[in-house]
């Protein structure tokens, strides 16, 4: 069983920067993808990052390019998106993912484990 704790949100100003960490237990991590996902109240939940585990290959929602940085730490099994230049928009609760498959990256149903959430807020 994986889980996964989720840490460093908060609220700030546009323009402003969070770093968001996941930290992960129970699994060999060989293979997994591991992602951020995000939720607005009233809307979808929508892809953000992810990393592939073994290759650290990235990947990124395009209104997020250039802003938002995702990483790895294979000793710690965490994970961190370091977020600049937020905006109101990016205002939403982030979720970190599992897919332990490495299937389709930035589709949420391919994901097998998600932690509980940290609330991003970013105000104009």
């Amino acid at each position: 069983q994986v889980q996964l704790v989720e840490s460093g949100g908060g609220s700030v100003q546009a323009g402003g920067s969070l770093r968001l960490s996941c930290a992960a237990s129970g699994g060999t991590f060989s293979g997994y993808a591991m992602g951020w996902f995000r939720q607005a109240p009233g809307k979808e939940r929508e892809f953000v990052a992810t990393i592939t585990w073994n290759g650290g290959i990235t990947y990124y929602r395009n209104s997020v390019k250039g802003r938002f940085t995702l990483s790895r730490d294979k000793v710690k099994n965490t994970v961190y998106l370091q977020m600049n230049s937020l905006k109101p928009e990016d205002t939403a609760v982030y979720y970190c993912a599992v897919d332990v498959g490495t299937n389709a990256v930035t589709t949420a149903a391919s994901y097998d484990y998600w932690g509980q959430g940290t609330q991003v807020t970013v105000s104009s």
